[in-house]
């Protein structure tokens, strides 16, 4: 089965990331910033030979994806299996509110711990990976031989950055998971490989980093 090749994007800037504000699954759009990075992002791959798109369907991948998608007119199709982790109570809150009033929930999160989910729906990382890996695949399983673009959130990112270098869940990151960065990766029925990572170069002013999920 001949390998197909991914361009995962992270969405563009939204008033909540420069907040530090979590989103989860939170239907947060983006901000103006974030509106000029998914233009961007789709004149920087205008040429590329794309045969699919698929998108979170919350409203700051969604609305990145139509960038990519207009100039090509091609359909976004709508995946909710590619949403950023639940993070139960923990959505709507700042970093610094988080560590504050609840601080064991806050140690759990920030140390990775794979079984822990926050109160009121969260999802465990290990959850996360499972739903995150399985989509991709079964997208990427669709189209051998092209080249398909995921658009999708920072928490999905990182777990695709993990599954294409066999990185645990806990260990420590050092990769970029910047707004509306380039990541291209392969996909074989014996899992995914990683190609190029955190590609800003068609931006001209720095992007924030999704600094904990």
């Amino acid at each position: 089965m001949e390998a197909t090749r991914l361009i995962a994007v992270r969405h563009g800037e939204t008033a909540w990331n420069v907040d530090t504000r979590i989103q989860g699954q939170l239907d947060i759009g983006l901000n103006d910033t974030g509106l000029w990075q998914a233009r961007r992002l789709g004149q920087a791959l205008v040429d590329e030979p794309i045969a699919a798109i698929y998108a979170s369907d919350l409203a700051r991948a969604w609305e990145t994806a139509l960038e990519i998608a207009r100039p090509r007119g091609i359909e976004v199709q709508p995946e909710p299996g590619l949403r950023e982790r639940a993070f139960g109570h923990f959505e709507g809150r700042t970093f610094a509110d988080i560590d504050a009033s609840l601080p064991e929930q806050a140690r759990l999160w920030r140390t990775r711990d794979p079984a822990f989910a926050p109160e009121g729906g969260g999802e465990s990382l290990l959850a996360f990976r499972e739903r995150v890996t399985g989509i991709a695949g079964q997208l990427a399983q669709r189209h051998p031989g092209e080249l398909v673009v995921l658009v999708a959130h920072g928490g999905v990112m990182d777990v695709l950055y993990r599954a294409a270098t066999r990185q645990e869940l806990q260990a420590p990151r050092t990769w970029h998971l910047g707004n509306a960065a380039i990541n291209r990766l392969l996909w074989t029925p014996q899992g995914f490989a990683l190609v190029g990572w955190g590609d800003i170069g068609h931006l001209d002013q720095g992007t924030l980093d999704e600094a904990t999920v």
